[in-house]
């Protein structure tokens, strides 16, 4: 998603001019990537985003110049699957086989005012990318309301861009720092709040989307995490993380977190429970307290990538095991 939303930024502040979109269409086997991976390759040579690990952006690049100059859109079959791609072939060595469109785009691509709106208003978008047609129905991306009838036989790749991840940091000191860095990193949409004016600052948190400050009771309404936003609650202030647990744990969110030792967050439930709040089975099963995977974390940083990597699993709804541990493909 990261990769899409920094092609679209380029493509509103610049234009395409000249510029290929490089979208990888189907996997069949194994791949680094998986369809809707997406590679911008400028008229001055910039690469913006992947369709790999680095393995096939070299030779992908070579062609784009030709489908640059010609305009013509080329469909480029990389088959990994013999195990003598690994000497002869462009040396993946994932045993499959993808298949990437190259595109050249109009000066201002039809579907770039409305993904880049829809972005803006986290709203999603069905795209078309047409990479197999019969006469003379041209190849390309698209917005899926705008596809023509086609053939049977005819080869379309669909996605919706879904917006970025929404996370909520409740608590800004110095840990959630490198928290919102490393969301960010990743392509997240990041909101911090925080009853402390003095903390919940632009100069603190210059990458943060929204920076919120008030009263502890009415922060949850204020920032107004949605069903698919992830929440963290770190405030190290007991006084602040009651209410916040309060409103919170009544909200159907993803992902729910409490940093701090399990008899803190026990003890925060227990009081809770006393004042009358209803704790169900399905908010506890949400609840991730203390917050974060094992990883050993000591540091904010380490203790950041722990809670991160917890988030990330549960949205993908994986266990975090190792993958040599995993039997089922990666990627389902």
């Amino acid at each position: 998603m990261k990769e899409l939303a920094t092609i679209i930024r380029h493509l509103t502040a610049h234009g395409a001019q000249g510029a290929v979109l490089a979208t990888l269409v189907t996997v069949e086997g194994s791949s680094y990537r998986r369809p809707g991976a997406r590679l911008l390759l400028t008229a001055d040579g910039r690469r913006l985003g992947s369709i790999s690990g680095g393995c096939l952006e070299e030779d992908v690049l070579v062609r784009a110049r030709t489908v640059g100059q010609t305009g013509r859109p080329e469909v480029v079959v990389y088959d990994t699957s013999s195990e003598n791609d690994l000497v002869w072939g462009v040396g993946l060595g994932c045993h499959g086989v993808v298949q990437v469109l190259l595109e050249k785009l109009p000066a201002q691509p039809a579907w770039l005012p409305a993904l880049a709106a829809n972005l803006e208003a986290r709203r999603p978008t069905d795209l078309a990318v047409v990479w197999r047609a019969t006469g003379s129905k041209p190849l390309g991306t698209q917005l899926a309301a705008d596809l023509p009838a086609l053939p049977a036989e005819a080869g379309v790749f669909r996605q919706t861009i879904a917006p970025p991840v929404s996370l909520v940091v409740f608590g800004a000191g110095d840990d959630a720092q490198p928290l919102v860095r490393l969301a960010k990193e990743i392509g997240w949409h990041v909101t911090v709040a925080d009853p402390r004016a003095a903390f919940a600052t632009a100069e603190r948190f210059p990458a943060a989307d929204i920076l919120l400050v008030g009263p502890a009771a009415g922060l949850a309404a204020q920032a107004a995490p949605g069903p698919d936003a992830l929440a963290v609650v770190m405030t190290h202030h007991y006084v602040h993380d009651v209410p916040l647990m309060r409103a919170l744990l009544a909200r159907p969110l993803v992902y729910l977190g409490l940093l701090g030792p399990r008899k803190r967050a026990e003890k925060i439930t227990a009081d809770l429970a006393a004042e009358g709040f209803d704790l169900t089975p399905a908010m506890r099963a949400r609840l991730h307290a203390p917050v974060g995977l094992d990883l050993g974390a000591e540091t904010p940083e380490e203790v950041a990538l722990a809670i991160l990597a917890e988030m990330q699993a549960t949205l993908a709804r994986r266990d975090a095991r190792p993958l040599r541990d995993r039997v089922r493909p990666i990627h389902e």
